[in-house]
């Protein structure tokens, strides 16, 4: 009888590797299923995509020709069980076998089972001579990362903690309280268990992402735009901040979501559906938060599918969009106000470069730089040109379920 974790995990990578779905949309779109059938469908398919060169590095030599693509899925299934998730040879054998025949690929029911055993006869010293690293990357992201790509792709082998924000004057007994203010859980860490969410004292925040909002310093009673703002956590700090905030955002979905999450946390923001760089607000504002959307590559630790989704051609086209939308941020803004720009994306034509070109074309726009001092002293993750720069290997800790932060690109900028 097939096991329904590996039954929806493999529904997960298909759609993911296949139909180019997002692990979180797929994910969602799974038939009804136990919650802790769910939970591990998730953890197996995402630990698959986490390291997906290096268990298919690992089945070659015991496959004499290459395998069609959904036995290559059980195989990644089985092998991500035997020598990332310490589940037992028998079961990770037994259940990949049941997965194979189930889909219809009886046939290979045969190679499956002889492939896996050899696998767990290796054990993890398969692992060993492997450049994991590498294996694990796209070979375009391997060289836009440059000398970082080595430490960013180690970092990425390992599952993001929980980070949360709390509300001003909020507290939590638990977690470890980061330099930047946020708190940290480790991964796996369910956020509906944690005392004060039920009262919407706090909300899910990598850390990286809770430091643009803070950059902003946005005072009590200025008008802020916040552009393309679902699901609403910089939205959230800036109203906790006593700002008037206008929250747009383009998609009517992601729009409720906000919505309802500014009602749980009993915030208070004026929402607009519009695309931000079509919408023309009638007014000028104190300060811009322009969370642009971008490749996301700065979350590949969280959503490992993202490596594989992603191409090298997407680029051009969300710098394109980046670019107008900072020219519609920057004609919005009140002489003297504040333009925040961000994406959590690694890639240099989505961040510095994207900043370099709205200075060269508007020079009514100058950089503010960031001091130290605004990011707690953690000066490793500030350019030379006083930009915020985090890379996933940033705030290190022994323990990698507690270590590491989202790729994020920040630049402030002023009106004369």
């Amino acid at each position: 009888m097939a096991d329904p974790t590996r039954e929806a995990a493999f529904d997960l990578l298909t759609a993911v590797l296949d139909r180019r779905r997002p692990l979180e949309e797929a994910l969602d779109a799974l038939p009804v299923l136990a919650s802790r059938d769910r939970a591990a469908a998730h953890r197996l398919a995402a630990a698959v995509l986490r390291r997906m060169g290096t268990l298919d590095a690992v089945l070659e030599p015991f496959l004499r020709r290459a395998p069609p693509e959904p036995v290559r899925c059980v195989l990644r299934i089985g092998a991500a069980g035997l020598l990332l998730l310490d589940t037992p040879t028998h079961a990770a054998v037994a259940t990949a076998v049941a997965l194979a025949r189930s889909r219809g690929l009886a046939p290979f029911a045969g190679l499956v089972n002889a492939v896996l055993r050899r696998v767990a006869e290796a054990g993890r010293a398969a692992l060993m001579d492997l450049d994991s690293p590498r294996l694990d990357t796209p070979a375009w992201l391997w060289t836009s990362w440059g000398d970082n790509a080595r430490e960013i792709a180690l970092a990425h082998q390992h599952e993001a903690p929980l980070d949360v924000t709390l509300k001003p004057g909020g507290a939590l007994l638990a977690g470890v309280k980061l330099p930047t203010g946020s708190v940290r859980f480790p991964a796996g860490t369910h956020v509906a268990e944690l005392p004060g969410f039920d009262h919407g004292e706090l909300w899910v925040q990598d850390a990286a992402a809770a430091l643009p909002a803070r950059l902003l310093a946005a005072q009590s009673g200025e008008c802020v735009a916040d552009l393309c703002a679902a699901p609403g956590g910089k939205t959230a700090q800036l109203a906790a901040a006593g700002a008037a905030v206008v929250a747009v955002e383009r998609d009517h979905v992601r729009l409720e979501r906000l919505r309802d999450n500014l009602r749980h946390w009993h915030l208070q923001a004026d929402l607009v559906q519009a695309d931000a760089a079509a919408w023309d607000p009638g007014r000028e504002f104190d300060a811009v938060l322009l969370d642009a959307p971008c490749s996301a590559t700065g979350t590949i630790r969280r959503h490992p599918d993202v490596a594989w989704l992603k191409q090298e051609a997407d680029i051009g086209a969300l710098t394109a969009l980046q670019g107008r939308l900072l020219q519609k941020a920057a004609a919005m803004l009140k002489p003297g106000g504040t333009l925040v720009y961000c994406t959590c994306s690694l890639e240099p034509e989505e961040g510095e470069q994207a900043i370099a070109a709205l200075l060269a074309a508007d020079p009514s726009m100058r950089r503010a730089p960031i001091d130290a001092a605004e990011v707690s002293g953690l000066a490793e993750i500030l350019t030379p040109q006083g930009d915020l720069r985090t890379l996933p290997s940033h705030l290190p800790h022994p323990d990698p379920r507690l270590g590491g932060l989202d790729g994020f690109y920040a630049a402030r900028l002023a009106k004369s």
